[in-house]
């Protein structure tokens, strides 16, 4: 087995597959690329893939079943859905059922990459630092603490947690609005979205002890932290 980053896609449509694997290739992914669904649950066990690119509508096996079954043996590889535009409603379906980002057809080959490595920077992160620095604070993401120089850590919530550690692995980066709120809240509605405008305010009151510390409102787009 190789040391690339292995990319298993799943896409019947033939032309469309091979235009993503040369493409993902040419930037240094090791891509193995299967027509349905059936195809791509035997490729899962045979090459142990580092991410999973899936199709919605697949013959055999759609990509939400497939992406359930591996879930129930699985639950930290990356599972980004390409959907098509008919298809949005069932995004937060996805969601629910273990994928991790989607995209909806058509879409850029440079924004596929970006998804895929923020998701793989997104692991690494989750894997190997529990703890990380934002300034004059340390972020336990496993323990749901922020703690301030010497002062005693302060609790954070389950949400306030998970918002925290995405907008820390896209620090000095645009977090997009409406991917983590069907990431955490499953909808991007309006009452949905004025809930995290709060759970923002609430990190902004914690972390407002460093000034170098900013989480910034990028109208129109999401949330950037400033570290």
């Amino acid at each position: 087995m190789n040391n690339k980053t292995r990319i298993l896609l799943a896409e019947d449509e033939p032309s469309l597959g091979q235009i993503v694997k040369e493409s993902l290739e040419s930037r240094g992914y090791d891509v193995i690329l299967c027509s349905d669904g059936k195809e791509a649950e035997s490729k899962y066990h045979e090459t142990e893939p580092h991410l999973l690119v899936l199709d919605v509508m697949m013959p055999k096996k759609d990509g939400f079943t497939l992406a359930k079954d591996i879930r129930s043996q699985d639950t930290e590889i990356p599972i980004i859905f390409l959907t098509a535009k008919s298809q949005t409603r069932d995004v937060v379906e996805g969601f629910t059922l273990g994928g991790n980002d989607y995209l909806k057809k058509p879409f850029s080959m440079e924004e596929l990459i970006v998804r895929i490595e923020n998701l793989l920077n997104t692991k690494r992160t989750d894997k190997n630092e529990t703890e990380s620095s934002i300034g004059n604070y340390i972020f336990n993401s496993k323990k749901q603490s922020l703690q301030y120089k010497d002062e005693d850590a302060v609790a954070l919530t389950y949400r306030e947690s998970q918002l925290l550690f995405h907008l820390y692995v896209n620090r000095n980066e645009v977090l997009d609005r409406s991917f983590i709120l069907k990431k955490l809240w499953h909808d991007d509605d309006f009452f949905s979205a004025r809930s995290m405008d709060v759970f923002i305010s609430r990190l902004r009151k914690k972390l407002k002890q460093d000034e170098t510390v900013q989480i910034v409102n990028v109208r129109g787009f999401g949330y950037k932290l400033i570290c």
